[in-house]
């Protein structure tokens, strides 16, 4: 990001009463209605996550046949699948000057565009560093909508129901995920049950990525008609267009009192900037580094592995090809499900049971792969999971995915929309949305060659990262629920501590 990050800009200190009165007034709305209206307006903002999670995961299918295709070895392989992460770290840091600049519905279209580019580029491309190239470009445009989308999510939320809207983002790359996952084993399963059988005279990994185009303008044309976010409204003193759409989203609030209570709050701050994260641990401020551990340890347990490579690693311990991508569909589902129990919930029960509920099980569930891995038999260079193994890993496969599903997939994107104070929110979101793809990054590259050294060893790194994650939590995680954004007090809102 630049230093600027996705400001609220400066906005009147205090507009007069009479004032405001003109462009705003209290009235009476069903809470249903508000529900509703700023549920879609959500779930339009939350699309870029869908496209996160499709453009991350189409790989799945395709990782195989690119591999021989172009006939690359494992470390090439693994930065190949991995490339699109450091486009997404890039996006991440760039799109606070975008949303600044041009508003968050801007950053959004530009994002879009970034996904269409990426489709057709990489689903065409001649050459291994082209569809590198094209990957990359995909992911700035992950990488923005991973920035913009909780951000926007929580300017606009309600507090009673923000945890769950600001799930949706989750939700939405769970169904990209299946989407990506079901288009694969679709193309796959046509065409011989082969990812490098033709189509038309275009291998059918190509149209994987093809497919992207769909999803990329349906954002595109939605980022075009949802209304700004207020507060960024109320930043540039367009105060009633700010009211109108305060009035769509808020139901049964005081319109110019929630202005002005906006207005003092950018009153009180100065114009943002990575500087304003500086602080004394390690140089940052400690909620910075809270953010920064979040997105790391959602990372470092492994869930991408299940998603950029679960149909090699079926198919390398004896299953087909075409079962590999079917069992890869089948965990889509069980994603996607356990992420509606998270949404269910995470406004009742609250943030960190949550995600202590999730550590203690992705603790248990990868300790139970590394164990059966590490002591599988090796048979032609694979472990080879007879008898009651086979089950028992895919069983502990799947249980890993529904614990991290209903806890931290979703959470961590709540907490880092609304965690950190109006100040810094933007620019210590980029900073740890960023690093999130860091860690997504290395574990992604990673992994061809852990594989090779031993998939028990793989798994049981993984299982170290979750029991530390629940150290984590306990010692550094404040609860968030209920509370508005301008109301959170300082421990929560962590300027001076991270108790």
């Amino acid at each position: 990001m630049t230093e600027e990050g996705i400001s609220l800009g400066r906005a009147p200190a205090q507009a007069e009463p009479a004032q405001v009165e003109e462009w705003g007034s209290v009235e009476r709305f069903e809470p249903g209605v508000s529900n509703r209206t700023v549920t879609a307006l959500a779930s339009v903002a939350a699309l870029g996550g869908f496209l996160f999670g499709y453009d991350s995961s189409v790989i799945n299918g395709a990782v195989a046949a690119i591999g021989t295709h172009f006939n690359i070895g494992a470390g090439t392989l693994g930065f190949a699948v991995a490339s699109a992460l450091l486009g997404a770290a890039a996006g991440a840091m760039v799109a606070g000057r975008v949303a600044d600049r041009l508003g968050r519905l801007w950053a959004m279209r530009v994002a879009a565009v970034l996904f269409f580019v990426s489709a057709i580029g990489t689903g065409l491309a001649p050459s291994l560093t082209l569809l590198i190239i094209f990957r990359v470009i995909g992911g700035v445009g992950v990488g923005a909508a991973s920035v913009i989308a909780p951000a926007y999510i929580a300017e606009i939320a309600p507090a009673r129901i923000r945890g769950r809207l600001g799930s949706l983002q989750q939700l939405a790359i769970v169904l990209g995920i299946f989407a990506a996952l079901l288009m694969d084993y679709i193309i796959g399963s046509s065409l011989a049950s082969s990812p490098t059988s033709s189509l038309d005279g275009m291998q059918a990994w190509r149209w994987m990525f093809l497919a992207m185009v769909v999803p990329a303008v349906i954002y595109g044309i939605g980022a075009v008609f949802i209304p700004e976010s207020p507060r960024y409204l109320v930043a540039k003193d367009r105060l009633t267009e700010a009211a109108e759409v305060m009035r769509r989203v808020l139901g049964n609030v005081d319109i110019p009192g929630k202005v002005r209570d906006i207005q003092e709050t950018i009153a009180r701050e100065v114009k943002p900037s990575l500087r304003d994260l500086r602080g004394p641990a390690l140089g940052l401020l400690p909620i910075v580094w809270v953010g920064i551990a979040l997105s790391v340890f959602q990372q470092f347990v492994g869930i991408n592995v299940i998603f950029y490579y679960s149909s090699v690693l079926w198919h390398a311990v004896g299953f087909s090809t075409s079962d590999s991508l079917l069992i890869s569909v089948i965990t889509s589902v069980v994603n996607i499900v356990s992420t509606l129990i998270a949404i269910s919930t995470i406004d009742r029960f609250g943030r960190k049971p949550l995600l202590l509920i999730g550590s203690v099980g992705m603790t248990v569930s990868l300790g139970v792969m590394a164990l059966i891995f590490g002591t599988a038999p090796i048979k032609h260079g694979e472990p080879s999971l007879g008898g009651a193994a086979g089950p028992i890993a895919l069983v502990a496969a799947n249980l890993f995915v529904v614990f991290f599903a209903m806890s931290w997939g979703p959470v961590v994107w709540v907490l880092l929309g609304e965690k950190f104070p109006n100040r810094i929110r933007a620019a210590a979101l980029s900073v740890a949305a960023a690093a999130q793809w860091v860690a997504n990054w290395a574990i992604s590259t990673s992994f061809p060659s852990l594989k090779n050294a031993g998939l028990g060893l793989a798994y049981g790194i993984y299982a170290f990262f979750a029991l530390l994650s629940i150290l984590f939590v306990l010692r550094f995680i404040t609860e968030t629920k209920g509370v508005e954004l301008e109301e959170m007090p300082e421990d929560i809102r962590g300027a001076a501590t991270t108790r």
